[in-house]
């Protein structure tokens, strides 16, 4: 039997290591042979879900050419967002709720792609379909990688389907889903011991958008200008990562997760066409938008229509 290793995107969040534990799980109930690994380690936010559900990180992974193996995608199906080797593996799984780019296949696959908040909502109806029981450390990664996704159900990308899902999984698991959240989300705020590289890192995408290529990335924090003061520091590193990588523009969210704000850091080309996407203008490198918390469904959209 053919070994089937799943993994979520490059700088993982919640969702992207917790579906691939999930869905590894859920492979190897339905008698596959699977294993879940990463493409990098966790983040603060994710390793309290993961302490707290006693689940091990999953083993970091560059390249699976050499492992003898097919794969599965979980959180993500663009490839430059995928592991560095994809283009010589065999893809026969994608669980996703982003959109559909870059992104083919030789051989049939099993694709599922739901406009929900989070791909662990899409795992959870896979489990009820299937007729699977959810153990309760499982119920407990879902209800993490939704409060993850959907900033506790305030972005705008949260559906019914996320908060009953999210409900369900927390009774499952016995968790407060309002407190347990907010304990999760503040732990992935702690920017003070962070180096400029982790903070750009963390959260971080690149983007092909028409023949340009952007880099987006994302830090929840819930004092913007603790992340303000360290302007200096950050636009360094963003343009040094401009020059290495090709990004013609970088786009840092500077997100505040109690006050659903975003300070937008723009670094490199692009100016006036990102101020037209937005019908704001730059001002010092920022973009002041209000209500904003979700790159997936308020960033990116306006971006690709733009380009």
């Amino acid at each position: 039997m053919t070994k089937i290793k799943v993994f979520g995107h490059r700088n993982p969040d919640t969702d992207a290591i917790s579906s691939a534990i999930i869905f590894a799980h859920y492979l190897n109930e339905q008698g596959k042979d699977a294993e879940a690994v990463a493409l990098g380690a966790p983040n603060e936010e994710t390793q309290y879900a993961l302490d707290y559900f006693k689940f091990d990180a999953p083993r970091i992974v560059e390249t699976l050419a050499n492992e003898d193996c097919e794969v599965a995608l979980t959180d993500h199906n663009e490839r430059q967002q995928s592991i560095e080797d994809i283009d010589q593996l065999t893809v026969r799984y994608v669980i996703d709720h982003h959109r559909i780019a870059n992104f083919e296949t030789d051989e049939p696959l099993y694709y599922r792609a739901e406009p929900v908040g989070c791909t662990c909502t899409i795992l959870y109806k896979m489990y009820k379909e299937a007729g699977i029981d959810i153990p309760q450390n499982i119920a407990g990664l879902m209800a993490s990688a939704i409060c993850s996704d959907s900033l506790l159900f305030k972005s705008p990308t949260c559906t019914h389907e996320d908060v009953d899902a999210a409900k369900a999984c927390a009774e499952i698991a016995g968790i407060d889903i309002k407190k347990y959240g907010l304990d999760m989300l503040k732990a992935g705020t702690n920017v003070k011991s962070k180096t400029a590289a982790q903070l750009v890192n963390a959260d971080a995408k690149t983007f092909d958008m028409g023949e340009h290529k952007v880099r987006v990335g994302q830090v929840n924090c819930v004092d913007l200008n603790e992340l303000k003061s360290r302007k200096a520091e950050l636009v360094d590193e963003m343009t040094k990562q401009n020059e290495e990588n090709g990004f013609e523009s970088f786009l840092l969210m500077l997100t505040n997760i109690l006050t659903k704000e975003t300070a937008l850091l723009v670094v490199g080309g692009l100016h006036p066409e990102i101020e037209k996407a937005f019908e704001h203008t730059i001002e010092d490198d920022f973009m002041s938008l209000p209500g904003v918390v979700s790159r997936k469904k308020q960033i990116i959209p306006p971006l690709s229509k733009q380009f």
